[in-house]
């Protein structure tokens, strides 16, 4: 067998194992994300290095909710310097800075992904929407993040903090496949599953605001009619959306 073909294999498994595992911690998000819509709340997605793809995926796209905002900012992301963004990571106070631009608050749910889950910057973010009165999703590793806090002597992980947790399963250190003749290993899992757990969420969250009317889902900038439809979504969701 390929390394190829173990690896679509480790991903096939591991997203129906997720499907099974975080059926009920996604029934509830859906919830919390569904009462946040309707009470004209917003969905913050924040996450540091590779997780801040997260905020991204759910972020203006063909298919995707105007609810959600991503939390953007270059020093936690990997583009502006990967080596100075681990180090900002893990640095104390980072979080609330980047996060009081956004005006989040109790009618807004906040998702906080964060793959080792014990990381300053997200931890602090979660800590953030708590104390903000949003209700705390944590897109995790339970497995991960778990040897990771007793690896630094019990420190907190996202997972200790938010309101729903949502397991992506992945193990420590993400990667899974070993390369021959080598201790190394690739292959990370995490992105993937978490982008699967994601969207499926909002595909809920979008069939129930669907019940109340127009769901406000952007379509495919290229497709019949979306100039006009996104618009007049934009016009409306730019407000408390600084990257609209």
């Amino acid at each position: 067998m390929t390394l190829t073909d173990e690896y679509f294999d480790q991903i096939a498994q591991r997203l129906s194992a997720a499907r099974q595992t975080t059926s009920e911690a996604s029934a509830r998000a859906v919830q919390a994300i569904v009462e946040a819509a309707r009470n004209d709340g917003r969905v913050y997605v924040f996450g540091t290095g590779h997780s801040h793809v997260m905020a991204e995926e759910v972020h203006y796209r063909a298919g995707g909710l105007a609810v959600t905002v991503p939390v953007l900012a270059g020093p936690i992301m990997v583009h502006e310097g990967a080596v100075a963004g681990t180090v900002y990571e893990r640095t104390t106070g980072i979080a609330a800075p980047i996060l009081e631009r956004y005006g989040i608050g109790s009618n807004d749910v906040m998702i906080v992904v964060s793959n080792s889950g014990i990381n300053a910057a997200p931890v602090e973010a979660a800590r953030f929407g708590k104390a903000a009165g949003a209700v705390v999703i944590a897109l995790t590793s339970i497995a991960y993040s778990t040897a990771a806090a007793a690896a630094a002597d019990g420190r907190t992980r996202i997972a200790d903090i938010a309101d729903i947790v949502l397991d992506n399963g992945s193990p420590p250190g993400d990667a899974v496949l070993s390369v021959p003749g080598s201790e190394l290993k690739v292959a990370p899992v995490s992105t993937v599953i978490g982008a699967v757990i994601l969207n499926a969420i909002f595909a809920e969250v979008s069939a129930a605001l669907a019940q109340d009317g127009d769901a406000p889902i952007y379509r495919s900038a290229n497709m019949p009619g979306a100039s006009e439809h996104n618009a007049r979504l934009v016009s409306k969701y730019r407000a408390r959306n600084p990257h609209l």
